[in-house]
């Protein structure tokens, strides 16, 4: 990989453009009257960010052509979302965000024509909200996503669902769920996990609660979800019945790395605000960006992003030439996530008590980026597996010396 592979092209660079225009002009303004509310952004603020975005031909980046999407590819992406990223409610605004944005590419690898009709077609398009139901509570699935408890049994002409998720993403509000399950042998498939898109009216399935979390980012908040006695029809399974596994791994990949994307564009934005305040603020006679204390802090975080940039750069690239690139979005996730957490702490710390109170929005943001590290995996799960890559690599180079 050269240089030049890893140059924008002026589309992609005029994209971008536009879209740093748009986020600064419609919505960092939208970011501070919502920033004062201490709630989650509500379906008439994103209905009316996404009505602006749509207006301005900047609505739904990821989504596929097909079903009005701008369709981008991944190393496009990697810059459009940083940009979008600027601003917590950027990528909602541009209808890029978890989880619409991880369901939009699910579904366009993976369901039916008459599925992406149903379900993908409005989402792209802004017109409803989705979750993606997996996680449950203790002892279920978590970061471990082989101790799944939800099942559906095959019921004469349909599926029934029985379980409980946990922390499921914007399901208050959600017009549908993709829903993991553990299903038995059927038909000549194979027993394991399934997905199935359930509508939100369905009567077997209900939004138990919001719970409540350090972040407030996300529309519908994070929820228990139960599934009691869920009937659904064989057309609701999402590809084939006992490769939920495998559909999982084709959603997580991406959907790590555009949240890395996204995150990566607010550490921007709290170092450009550190920067800011260490060319304004005096203090011992002298401007913090003098003192080589705050040099430091600085420094410090110009490293993490510039490497932040790379390992997303890389990783977007193997994506786009259709590799799986497993260990590189793991890798990815990982350092960005916590590379994330501390450039906004270290540009809270530079700000002082004022990082610290609500008249900046970066006590916000930093509340926001610290769940980062367990989303899509936690640091810990993506770093045993990392390990385990390397090892096996290294054992196979060994045999083959």
């Amino acid at each position: 990989m050269t240089a030049a592979d890893l140059a924008a092209d002026p589309a992609t660079e005029e994209l971008a453009e536009r879209v740093r225009a748009f986020v600064r002009e419609e919505v960092v303004p939208a970011e501070r009257d919502w920033a004062m509310t201490d709630a989650h952004p509500t379906d008439e603020l994103r209905r009316g960010l996404q009505k602006r975005a749509a207006d301005a031909g900047l609505l739904s980046p990821t989504g596929p052509r097909r079903w009005g999407g701008l369709g981008l590819s991944v190393p496009a992406q990697a810059v459009v979302l940083r940009e979008a990223g600027h601003s917590l409610l950027g990528p909602l605004a541009l209808n890029c965000a978890a989880p619409d944005e991880g369901n939009m590419h699910l579904l366009e690898k993976v369901a039916t024509p008459e599925q992406q009709e149903r379900y993908l077609a409005p989402l792209v398009a802004g017109v409803v909200r989705s979750c993606f139901a997996m996680t449950e509570p203790s002892p279920g699935a978590g970061s471990d996503p082989e101790m799944l408890r939800t099942t559906a049994r095959w019921d004469g002409d349909a599926w029934v669902i029985d379980g409980t998720k946990w922390f499921i993403t914007g399901a208050d509000g959600a017009a549908w769920a993709i829903c993991m399950a553990r299903t038995p042998e059927h038909r000549g498939q194979a027993a394991g996990a399934t997905m199935f898109l359930v509508d939100a009216d369905n009567p077997g399935m209900r939004v138990a609660r919001q719970i409540r979390s350090l972040d407030t980012g996300f529309t519908g908040g994070h929820c228990e979800v139960v599934f009691d006695q869920c009937r659904v029809p064989p057309e609701a399974v999402l590809g084939e019945v006992g490769r939920g596994f495998a559909y999982a791994q084709v959603r997580l990949a991406p959907a790590r790395l555009t949240h890395c994307m996204r995150w990566l564009g607010l550490a921007e934005r709290a170092q450009d605000m550190a920067l800011d305040r260490a060319a304004e603020r005096e203090a011992f006679g002298h401007r913090l960006a003098e003192l080589g204390m705050a040099q430091q802090l600085l420094a410090d975080s110009e490293i993490d992003l510039a490497a932040s940039r790379s390992l997303i750069t890389h990783a977007a690239w193997l994506l786009d030439r259709g590799e799986r690139a497993a260990a590189e979005t793991s890798i990815a996730k990982t350092f960005v996530s916590e590379a994330v957490g501390r450039v906004v702490d270290r540009a809270v710390q530079l700000h002082g008590a004022l990082g610290v109170s609500g008249d900046e929005l970066l006590s916000l943001y930093l509340r926001e980026v610290r769940p980062f590290r367990v989303y899509d995996g936690a640091s810990e799960v993506h770093r045993m597996s990392i390990a385990r890559r390397a090892v096996r690599r290294r054992a196979q180079a060994r045999t083959a010396g």
